[in-house]
């Protein structure tokens, strides 16, 4: 059985379909805050087949539509809560997604930070030694380059110049599982996401505002005057690396059993040109609004994704216009649009 938290998010929400489709059985917990409209995150749980009403009552359900599916509403930082999870359930793997997301939120919001990406991951590993799960992953964040100029951004790049609180907390779960898996053995495997976007992406993730403003004949903010570029890395690829790295069985490593993979397109493209594909999709052009860069941002981030393509077999090989049509798509049937 696996365990997947993070569940209603954006990434969490396609893999548990994707692994329940082969058959697997999955455990989904998410505590369901407002960081972004919860609406969004019951939506996902909704078309993952979940009675909200039964959920409500509960706090846990298996799903309708998916046999082998259950879902459990859960904090991470919830200590108690996290020990009878463990102990009803015997997980062979853990897949750890869930976390504070956001760079700017972190500068006015940092305990909570703290409270889900420290404490919280600190829980995952600490049941995981203590009930013998064969694998743990999680999500960490190609943030914590931070400040590097180096591109594109390797494995074996210093990662000490962190430009933001949530750089930092992901940072720290990177050491934390190392500190794990030296002492007890605990095989960790950790995944520094690129910039993911796709159907039932987040809220506040830049292309969704985008699209937001452009429909409703707002500007767009284009920081740092638009000498920024992405890895933007679309949702099915990034669940397909996952998917082979949960499922597949781990190469062969002397030594402490903790590894982190960059896991991205590994192409990089300009902001600008994103804006001028979604405008396409859209089928309207934005009134752009062009500004500084922000704090805790950074110029470009850029994967280069060798290491995971030589142990897995991964590669991003969805386009930037495939992706963008297909998010589009989607965005107008969630929000009722012609």
């Amino acid at each position: 059985m696996i365990l997947l938290t993070g569940a209603a998010g954006f990434i969490g929400y396609h893999l548990a379909l994707a692994l329940v489709a082969e058959g697997h059985r999955v455990v989904g917990v998410d505590n369901l805050n407002d960081y972004y409209d919860p609406e969004l995150k019951w939506a996902r749980l909704t078309a993952a087949g979940f009675d909200r009403d039964a959920l409500a009552t509960a706090g846990k359900a298996e799903s309708r539509l998916h046999p082998g599916l259950f879902f459990q509403k859960l904090a991470l930082e919830d200590g108690a809560a996290m020990d009878a999870l463990f102990a009803e359930h015997q997980f062979s793997v853990v897949c750890n997604l869930a976390a504070q997301a956001g760079v700017r939120y972190s500068l006015s919001n940092p305990q909570a930070y703290v409270a889900s990406n420290v404490t919280g991951f600190v829980n995952v590993l600490e049941n995981s030694r203590k009930h013998g799960v064969k694998h743990l992953v999680y999500a960490s964040s190609s943030s914590v380059y931070g400040l590097n100029d180096k591109v594109p951004f390797a494995e074996t790049d210093a990662v000490e110049q962190p430009a933001s609180l949530y750089a930092a907390t992901k940072r720290s779960n990177e050491l934390l599982a190392h500190v794990y898996a030296h002492l007890y053995g605990l095989p960790t495997t950790g995944l520094r996401f690129f910039t993911v976007y796709g159907p039932w992406g987040r809220p506040d993730m830049a292309y969704y505002l985008f699209s937001d403003a452009i429909l409703n004949d707002r500007p767009i903010k284009i920081f740092n005057h638009g000498r920024m570029s992405r890895d933007f890395t679309y949702v099915d690829d990034i669940v397909e690396g996952l998917r082979r790295i949960i499922l597949q069985e781990r190469p062969a490593q002397e030594g402490v059993p903790a590894r982190i993979y960059n896991i991205g397109a590994g192409r990089p493209s300009s902001l600008l040109d994103f804006v001028e594909t979604l405008e396409r999709h859209l089928g309207k052009v934005a009134e752009k609004e062009y500004l500084g860069m922000q704090a805790g941002d950074v110029e470009k981030t850029f994967a280069d994704t060798t290491a995971l393509e030589r142990d897995y077999g991964y590669r991003a090989d969805t386009s930037l216009d495939e992706g963008i049509a297909a998010f589009v798509k989607w965005y107008r049937e969630y929000n009722h649009l012609p």
